[in-house]
């Protein structure tokens, strides 16, 4: 009997320290995927801070670029904000640090959205026809940016910092992230106009002499084209798809052509490149998420620079997705 006892004191014994050494094990691997996730996010908000500097440093101060360089720059901050998006969203995050991640996606998701209309309506800003409605349109993306720092360093922050420290992994606190500087100063259009107007060649500066205009032609959903006026019923399946005709009525080679389809509030956007002087082109905006029941849809041809007549760049639809 006592044999038996002192083996199956030593047959515990053993388990315990097999228990403890799987524990820790764990534990180990448990604050190596925390460190992972914090060192992966430092990395993704460094690199928006320095895209964030670069783009309100040339919106302050444009130098001597011009319009086309400007936008250039403009586009390239957008992807890249984009891509930073697309990381977050692709990130491993460790199950305590799920309703950080939430937030966190949040956050860049807002970035995201309000750099690419921000992009989409700059060079209408820095025209002439539509240039006070595109300004106030960047001015209104700019408290999307607002929101998203808000959200970043009341939620986000706060969360995986409380997680690192519950592991004791307090020095892989993530850094601050403010994408918007200067408090709320870019919330006012005046700020952005008066920017804008900085830059070489704004204000109607790159409308080449002659008639510019544009038209919208028609409107499809798949099979179906829509009329004002004349509500249309459609059935699709997964994502639909606004089929826009747009026609260069002017004289010359109009570029950077933006369509815009509204559709429960929710504004997308898309780029006819470019479109010669009589010719037609068809942009495919989605409509994600995909409307239900009877939806209000908006569509709007940006005018370019050097257009005047604009009454034939828009038009409203009422639309019952089955």
């Amino acid at each position: 009997m006592l044999r038996r006892l002192l083996a199956l004191g030593g047959a515990l014994v053993v388990l315990i320290l097999i228990v403890l050494g799987v524990k820790g094990c764990l534990d180990a691997r448990a604050r190596s995927e925390l460190s992972d996730y914090a060192r992966n996010v430092e990395q993704i908000v460094n690199e928006t801070t320095q895209t964030s500097n670069r783009f309100f440093e040339t919106l302050e101060e444009p130098g001597s670029l011009s319009v086309t360089e400007f936008t250039n720059q403009v586009s390239a901050d957008r992807s890249a904000v984009v891509n930073y998006a697309s990381r977050v969203n692709g990130l491993s995050a460790p199950g305590e640090m799920s309703g950080a991640q939430k937030s966190l996606e949040l956050v860049y998701e807002l970035r995201a959205n309000a750099m690419e209309k921000i992009a989409a309506k700059m060079p209408t800003a820095l025209g002439e026809a539509g240039a006070a409605k595109a300004t106030a349109s960047i001015a209104r993306q700019m408290q999307k940016l607002l929101a998203s720092d808000v959200i970043y360093e009341s939620v986000t922050r706060p969360e995986i910092d409380g997680r690192l420290a519950d592991n004791g992994l307090e020095d892989n606190a993530v850094p601050k992230s403010t994408f918007l500087p200067g408090g709320t100063k870019w919330l006012d259009e005046n700020e952005v106009k008066k920017a804008l107007g900085a830059v070489n060649g704004s204000s109607g500066g790159t409308a080449s002499p002659g008639v510019h205009g544009l038209g919208l032609i028609s409107v499809h959903i798949g099979e179906s084209e829509l009329i004002e006026g004349a509500p249309t019923s459609v059935v699709t399946e997964g994502t639909p798809e606004v089929e826009v005709t747009v026609q260069n009525q002017g004289e010359s080679t109009e570029n950077g052509i933006t369509v815009v389809v509204v559709a429960n509030g929710k504004e997308t956007t898309e780029e006819i490149a470019s479109l010669e002087a009589g010719a037609e082109s068809t942009a495919v905006v989605p409509l994600t998420p995909a409307p239900k029941g009877e939806t209000t849809l908006e569509v709007e041809v940006e005018p370019v620079p050097g257009e005047q007549v604009t009454e034939n760049n828009e038009a409203t639809y009422t639309v019952n997705f089955e």
